[in-house]
């Protein structure tokens, strides 16, 4: 009988040596039997609601005197300067050729189940359309990542006054927050065409798209990993908020450090 973690790998791989028929996910639902039937959605956690962040910063704000000397216009004009910063390293460290590719840091590898499936396929002499899938998907992050900058700027610019507070006292992923929280919806349709333009040229992507869609019904393959497309884009939208949050983290920790006088007097408040 074949384990839960190997069905999927073991599909791809026949399917990629044109035996695809050879397996069929109706019949290991009969073998599995009970153990698949048995299986319980995760219940979905409750998150507890999260203070205002504006308030929380006005907060801070009547309570700390370095920061209560600031004006709020230098709040403002400090935090869209750290951001702006922000925005312009993360994405000319990860849009441009080998931004994902190249590093070992930022690489986005191919889905799980996929690269058990890619560790037979080398056995088997066919290593090298795990190869093509590998790289399309990189090449496609690094194209789609310089999309993003518009709306990045964008939120930097309509940011309010509470929420430049709220960021600058809410610690060092407050920044990341705001950014998810503004741009991931927009962001994920932006780059869910230049992802797939990317995978379409690459029939394994087909492939896998395939049986892990009916693999997910059956609980043998994570949802968010059901689909290429959506798979790459959400990693590559998670890698991009982490090198603008490194970014922010590295200027609360040096302000002085950016050049830039109004940064350090904006966030040296904090120290």
């Amino acid at each position: 009988m074949f384990k839960h973690k190997h069905v999927l790998s073991v599909a791809v791989l026949l399917s990629s040596a044109g035996v695809a028929g050879a397996f069929n996910l109706g019949d290991l639902q009969n073998q599995l039997g009970g153990a698949l039937q048995q299986a319980q959605p995760n219940m979905a956690q409750q998150t507890a609601p999260q203070a205002d962040s504006g308030a929380m910063g006005q907060g801070v704000f009547t309570r700390t005197p370095a920061l209560a000397a600031l004006s709020s216009s230098e709040v403002g004009q400090g935090l869209k300067a750290a951001l702006s910063r922000g925005v312009d390293t993360a994405v000319s460290t990860l849009g441009r050729a080998n931004g994902f590719y190249g590093s070992p840091k930022w690489r986005i590898p191919l889905p799980p189940a996929l690269d058990k499936a890619s560790s037979l396929m080398r056995m088997a002499g066919m290593g090298s359309r795990a190869d093509a899938l590998d790289l399309a998907i990189n090449r496609a992050a690094e194209a789609a990542v310089p999309e993003a900058k518009t709306l990045l700027v964008s939120a930097v610019k309509s940011m309010s006054i509470a929420d430049a507070k709220g960021i600058l006292t809410g610690g060092n992923e407050a920044a990341t927050a705001y950014f998810k929280r503004k741009t991931e919806a927009p962001l994920t349709q932006k780059f869910l065409p230049i992802v797939r333009q990317a995978t379409a040229q690459v029939g394994l992507a087909q492939t896998y798209d395939h049986y892990a869609g009916q693999a997910a019904q059956f609980g043998l393959v994570k949802a968010d990993q059901s689909n290429i497309d959506s798979y790459v884009t959400q990693q590559a939208l998670d890698r991009l908020y982490q090198a603008i949050g490194e970014e922010e983290k590295a200027i609360r920790s040096d302000p002085v450090g950016t050049g830039s006088a109004l940064i350090g007097k904006v966030f040296g408040a904090l120290r």
